[in-house]
């Protein structure tokens, strides 16, 4: 199983803090958008993105959450394994809200798909948008396409992009792992 680095820390952290400049180009004062990380990784990138918004640009009481898409993707009953879901945690009304979906890797769009079934549970929101660190090309299964994205990569189907964050492997770090 080879390994190689897509983005050290230090590109991370500069990709960061352009993403949260394109979210305040495009929300200027958040009042009425709200940042949803999906669960389990797209947390990880929300709440990096909420402290850099809140710490260097100065925004105060961004509206965030996180969404558990688990038992909303349309493949959770073929797999073997039982699947544990995670924790909901949306503790506003998303009517006439908008709403950006953060999730660390774009694959084949299922899990975006997934989270705008689930989001309706809590209202039906203005606009949702899609932000993602990695934007694998031409994978998608699904005609989704993200409105901010940090890298495109062009990973072939046994090529896999391994996120690793601070909070749950200690390092921050980008691989593209292929697996024969």
């Amino acid at each position: 199983m080879a390994k190689k680095v897509l983005l050290n820390q230090k590109e991370i952290e500069i990709i960061l803090h352009r993403l949260s400049c394109q979210l305040i180009e495009s929300h200027k004062d958040f009042t009425n958008t709200i940042l949803i990380g999906l669960q389990p990784r797209g947390i990880f990138l929300c709440n990096r993105l909420v402290e850099i918004l809140e710490k260097e640009y100065n925004i105060k009481d961004i509206k965030h959450g996180k969404l558990d898409i688990t038992f909303y993707r349309d493949d959770f009953r073929r797999r073997d394994e039982p699947l544990e879901a995670n924790k909901t945690e949306i503790d506003f009304v998303v009517d006439n809200k908008n709403i950006v979906f953060i999730d660390d890797v774009l694959y084949s769009g299922r899990s975006t798909r997934a989270a705008l079934t689930a989001i309706q549970a809590f209202g039906r929101p203005n606009k949702i948008e899609l932000l993602v660190l990695i934007d694998r090309r031409f994978s998608r299964h699904l005609p989704i396409q993200p409105d901010y994205k940090g890298r495109k990569v062009d990973a072939i189907n046994h090529e896999q992009v391994k996120v690793n964050w601070k909070e749950n492997n200690d390092e921050d770090c980008i691989y593209l792992i292929n697996n024969p």
